[in-house]
């Protein structure tokens, strides 16, 4: 008997249009894995099983109809569903989107049928899903361990077993860090490249891409076609791919010119001793496979001033998330609402000038424009990281305490230094699952790409998955056949 669940969505898609199994019984196993481990991890806070199953009955379409889904309680809305983005103050209001997000829409579209909306921390912030509002979300491969953030939820249920593949958003490593904490498939997209309309034209000044986490290299590329590319009145956009991404899958890859850095530039925090190895063992693979490796670097990387100009803008940011949130129910804003670190982030917004928040910006293009000349002036084609610099961490690492409210972003802060220097300059990368520790947590690997070069990293991530295969693992939080 098929073992649906070690499917990826690719492959579940194939089942459907061949008359192998129905859409609804498809739907219907994943409803069923879902109720099997969701109590565990808590992975779906709002499940939609009744709905979704009236939706697999209906017509559907596109390449991944009938394919089990589900969307992550942030970076984007769905028509008549809740969204609380992980806080207590839509929770309390019982928020309902009036509308969907185009993401949404085109997620339909591609004929993914949600299954419901999964877990994230409080407005994203933080790179663990342990909300308050909601509760931890736990980790398919140890229980005690993080899931990262923000798309921590999503990363769980389709670690589990439960769904092929998850939506997800990155503003900071939201997309990367969870694929790497939970084993799977991280892509965040270039800045422009998927709209995050019709609510906003940009979030975080553009920090924020949105797509998904996924178990294959071909789930992420075929993903990625089908719903890249501008909205209506997008105020700008990457620019077309020359051909499907799906074509990049198993493509020539030819001999790439690979920078890599396995420490924090700015000496900030020491990487772990297993994920040292597992980026040294990454190098050895490239050579391996004829690309050219160089322990090389953006030397911006190693100049903390750019975590200044962030902090600034990012305090202002969520000030506005705050201010907008009141305005979507109607209602003020109470302290008691939000978890301490968000208020407290919200009110050093409220006191920066217009100026000062201009003066960041400027440093943080500044930062952009030096690092990307590493790829456009130095010659480089990729740069090797460790996804995050530590094993996952333990639930709890990040709780606020009463004297420091903001305990959960600085434990967060060595957690995204490798990943969040590439939400500011909106360039194209990967989280790769290439490796676990002694303990069996997995290990992930980013590559960056030059600007709107996700065609290469899709070409390397499919040479380094034939390499060296990943998708047959299973955490032991498993919703499938053993």
């Amino acid at each position: 008997m098929t073992d649906i669940a070690a499917l990826d969505a690719t492959d579940q898609a194939a089942l459907v249009r061949s008359g192998e199994i129905s859409a609804t019984e498809l739907v219907q196993s994943a409803v069923d894995r879902a109720e099997q481990v969701n109590g565990e991890l808590n992975a779906i806070i709002h499940p939609r099983y009744e709905r979704a199953l009236e939706e697999a009955a209906g017509p559907l379409s596109g390449p991944f109809a009938g394919v089990p889904f589900v969307l992550k309680d942030l970076d984007g809305t769905a028509a008549g569903e809740p969204l609380h983005a992980g806080t207590r103050f839509l929770k309390d209001h019982g928020y309902i989107a009036p509308a969907d997000s185009e993401l949404t829409t085109r997620f339909r579209q591609a004929g993914l049928v949600v299954i419901g909306r999964t877990n994230t921390p409080e407005l994203g912030l933080v790179t663990t899903t342990e909300p308050l509002s909601y509760g931890p979300t736990r980790n398919p491969w140890d229980t005690a361990r993080s899931t990262g953030g923000s798309s921590g939820g999503s990363a769980a249920a389709a670690a589990a077993g439960i769904v092929p593949m998850a939506h997800a958003g990155d503003g900071g490593g939201s997309i990367r860090i969870p694929a790497g904490e939970c084993g799977l498939v991280g892509l965040k997209p270039s800045r422009g490249r998927i709209t995050a309309g019709p609510e906003v034209g940009e979030a975080w000044a553009g920090l924020v891409s949105r797509l998904a986490v996924t178990h294959t290299v071909r789930d992420t590329a075929a993903l990625l076609d089908a719903v890249a590319g501008p909205g209506v009145g997008d105020p700008y956009w990457a620019p077309l791919q020359a051909r499907p991404y799906a074509d990049e899958v198993g493509a020539e890859v030819g001999s790439l010119r690979i920078g890599w850095v396995a420490s924090l530039p700015d000496g900030s925090f020491e990487t772990d001793p297993q994920v040292l190895a597992a980026t040294e063992a990454t190098v050895t693979l490239l050579e391996s496979l004829g690309h050219r490796t160089r322990e090389a670097y953006p030397a911006s990387l190693a100049d903390a001033g750019h975590i200044d100009h962030f902090l600034v803008t990012y305090s202002a940011w969520v000030a506005r998330e705050l201010d907008h949130l009141s305005e979507l129910v109607g209602a003020p804003l109470t302290e008691d609402g939000f978890e301490p670190g968000t208020w407290a982030i919200a009110e050093a917004g409220r006191a920066i000038t217009a100026s000062q928040y201009l003066k960041a910006l400027d440093g943080l293009h500044a930062m952009t424009r030096a690092t990307v000349a590493w790829w456009e002036v130095d010659g480089f084609d990729l740069l090797l990281t460790p996804t995050i610099p530590e094993l996952p961490p333990l639930l709890g690492e990040f709780s606020p305490t009463p004297n420091n409210p903001l305990a959960g972003l600085f434990r967060a802060t060595p957690m995204v230094s490798f990943t969040a220097p590439f939400n500011i300059t909106g360039q194209p990368a990967i989280s790769l699952p290439l490796h676990q520790s002694a303990e069996g947590l997995p290990i992930g690997m980013q590559f960056v790409g030059a600007p709107t070069r996700e065609d290469v990293l899709i070409r390397l991530a499919s040479q380094l998955e034939e390499a060296q295969p990943w998708a047959s693992r299973r955490p032991p939080v498993w919703a499938g056949q053993r």
